[in-house]
């Protein structure tokens, strides 16, 4: 076998003819090796793509986060134009105004009251049997009527659908919990809980908001906070004014 092998004339080894590139032999006087460079150039150009995708990759988010901020800073700066109409809404301003001049109640506060109360549906009824704008219970309109604090002749107190009516006697209300407690957190508290409630969670040591056993009422009085501080930015001079 090896006398017939040397008879080829070919001492090339197989594993020679098997490294050549696109099924050539080595016999065309090119390297096998003469590709490679061209595949390193790729893989070069694709890392240089890889590498510029990543910087895009961080920097896209941060100019993202850059608009929010600056967004967010505009809004900050202009309260009474588009945050107001779309955060802090508001609709019946002059009988707002009105009721609370007459029963020294803030006008801002009647506000947050309406918007946590029912969203500034003047239809609104809950299953407890609340009514209106400020969700007024039929009971304590009349027993704000029976007390004088609120002139039935002119205010139907059995009228809580009507806005000017609710709001009548929703904002007597607050005036009427405003003279009994001490702070403005007791007040919304006692709108929610009834006063009471607040009487109870008073009588313990701590703070009202740390003593309250009610979970709606905690919320509520956090929502009404907000509202109340969001009113109080968006319309520094007045509701009727900004209209």
């Amino acid at each position: 076998m090896s006398g017939r092998s040397s008879s080829t004339g070919d001492s090339r080894p197989a594993v020679r003819r098997g490294t050549t590139t696109s099924g050539r032999s080595a016999a065309n006087g090119r390297p096998a090796s003469s590709k490679r460079p061209a595949r390193r150039s790729r893989s070069r150009r694709g890392r240089k793509r890889g590498h510029r995708f990543g910087r895009w990759y961080r920097v896209v988010p941060l100019v993202l986060v850059g608009i929010v901020v600056v967004a967010c800073a505009i809004l900050a700066a202009t309260p009474t134009t588009l945050a107001r109409r779309t955060l802090y809404p508001v609709s019946h301003a002059q009988d707002i105004q009105t009721s609370a001049d007459r029963h020294g109640v803030d006008p801002l506060l009647v506000a947050a009251v309406i918007k946590c109360e029912s969203g500034w549906d003047e239809n609104a009824q809950s299953s407890a049997g609340a009514l209106g704008l400020m969700q007024v219970m039929p009971q304590t309109s009349s027993e704000l009527a029976r007390m004088g604090l609120v002139d039935s002749g002119t205010y139907d107190p059995s009228n809580l659908l009507d806005p000017a009516t609710n709001i009548e006697y929703g904002t007597a209300y607050l005036a009427f919990l405003q003279k009994n407690l001490s702070s403005t957190d007791e007040v919304i508290a006692a709108y929610n809980a009834g006063m009471g409630k607040v009487e109870e969670w008073l009588a313990q040591p701590g703070e009202l908001a740390d003593n309250i056993t009610y979970t709606e009422t905690r919320e509520y009085l956090r929502r009404v906070n907000e509202a109340y501080q969001g009113y109080r930015d968006s319309y520094p001079t007045g509701l009727v004014v900004e209209q």
